[in-house]
């Protein structure tokens, strides 16, 4: 029988292993991408709007602006005025896809081989205690509803929840196979962790299958129920995405 752990007891990720996950996450999702068929690149995923392309494009843009805020101040500028509609993260992400809107997909391979590694240096390079004073709502308002409105955070958590996210978006819109270890686990934990910090009712067992999964427990005290789903169909759920469409089917 499986042993149930409370959820609130997850660590978070520290520095030192974020480093593990981030460049885990990043060998992953390149090596996905290089398989990639010319057709692949023009499916649809499951963020409104976007092709597998505008996806890479919107994370080659994120790994660039770390080491290089100028350049998302400048974004969340422009988005001011070409989408007054969304708000500045949704705004901001449009901008990082526009100004790649011409590059290829497998030109964005190399642009993410190339950015990546800077932002993830940039992040460590940053004092820890400034990492946890700066908050990223200054760029971005919504940042305030997020568990820890921090650059600590960012580095932590975000940056490789935000690229594996999207590496199942890019499985589910093309096939490619999702290759899960142990560094996918970490990530989903986070997950977990984030939904039992904001739980509120009854305590709840959730048994999560496949390599990423685990049994943990939201509340406190004997659960009413027991939830089981695989970890990502879970993790898409809590993300607001709707369940996997089969490749090629659009949404």
């Amino acid at each position: 029988m499986a042993t149930t752990f409370y959820a609130r007891t997850i660590p978070r990720t520290s520095a030192a292993r974020a480093r593990e996950v981030n460049e885990a996450e990043l060998r992953a999702v390149l090596t996905m991408c290089r398989e990639l068929s010319d057709e692949d690149w023009h499916r649809p995923t499951a963020c409104d709007g976007w092709t597998v392309r505008d996806m890479l494009a919107h994370v080659v843009g994120q790994y660039e602006e770390l080491p290089r805020p100028w350049v998302a101040l400048r974004r969340i500028r422009r988005a001011r005025r070409t989408h007054p509609h969304l708000g500045p993260l949704d705004g901001h992400n449009e901008s990082q896809i526009a100004d790649r809107s011409a590059v290829p997909g497998p030109e964005l391979i190399g642009a993410l081989a190339h950015f990546a590694p800077q932002g993830l240096r940039a992040l460590r390079r940053m004092p820890a205690a400034a990492r946890r004073r700066v908050r990223l709502s200054l760029l971005y308002p919504e940042a305030k509803v997020l568990p820890d409105d921090s650059m600590d955070y960012l580095n932590s958590v975000l940056v490789t929840r935000d690229t594996w996210m999207h590496r199942v978006d890019i499985s589910d819109a093309t096939g490619a196979g999702l290759v899960l270890d142990a560094h996918d686990r970490e990530i989903v934990d986070q997950v977990v962790l984030d939904l039992s910090l904001a739980w509120t009712a009854a305590a709840v067992e959730i048994d999560l299958s496949g390599p990423a999964g685990g049994n943990r427990l939201l509340g406190i005290g004997t659960p009413a129920a027991t939830l089981r789903a695989d970890a990502i169909v879970f993790a898409r759920h809590v993300s607001g995405r709707p369940p996997a469409r089969a490749p090629g089917t659009g949404r």
